[in-house]
């Protein structure tokens, strides 16, 4: 992928397990609807490390992902994370190679301006594509908020 803004906005997640994709849908409806140069999208699935060189190579990133964490189903939270620590304690197993990632880009002083968009489910529904309507009544909102990071001047550490 080649970079043509200062923002990465990227969702991660399994699609194939309900809401636990929603950083995937979501990454996908941005890709039709964000004009060139505004912010970059990228879809990243489960992945974990293989994510470093698209995150290191920009000045900030915008994460979106699903948290198991005992909140309501569709609260949203935006977190800073610097270290695993920060990360909510109940995130999916895709989240172990994030986690190792963030810390591994702080360790390495390459850590970007990270945001982290989480949405709290209710449950992972297996072999599931669709997404439940708890969460698909806050996508409009959590849209809102990241298209409004984007506007934001990079902060530069």
């Amino acid at each position: 992928m080649e970079r043509s803004s200062d923002t990465l906005i990227l969702g991660v997640g399994n699609c194939l397990m309900g809401d636990e994709g929603l950083g995937v849908h979501l990454a996908q409806q941005l890709k039709k609807e964000i004009p060139a140069g505004f912010a970059d999208v990228l879809d990243g699935g489960t992945a974990g490390f293989q994510l470093m060189e698209y995150i290191e190579s920009y000045p900030r990133v915008i994460l979106i992902d699903a948290t198991l964490d005992g909140r309501p189903a569709g609260t949203i939270q935006l977190i800073r994370p610097k270290f695993a620590s920060d990360f909510p304690k109940a995130m999916s197993t895709h989240e172990i190679g994030l986690k190792d990632l963030v810390e591994s880009l702080t360790l390495l002083d390459r850590l970007p301006d990270v945001y982290l968009f989480v949405v709290s489910v209710k449950t992972i529904q297996p072999l599931s594509i669709d997404l439940s309507p708890e969460v698909l009544v806050v996508l409009p909102e959590l849209k809102r908020g990241i298209l409004e990071l984007c506007l934001r001047p990079v902060e530069v550490s």
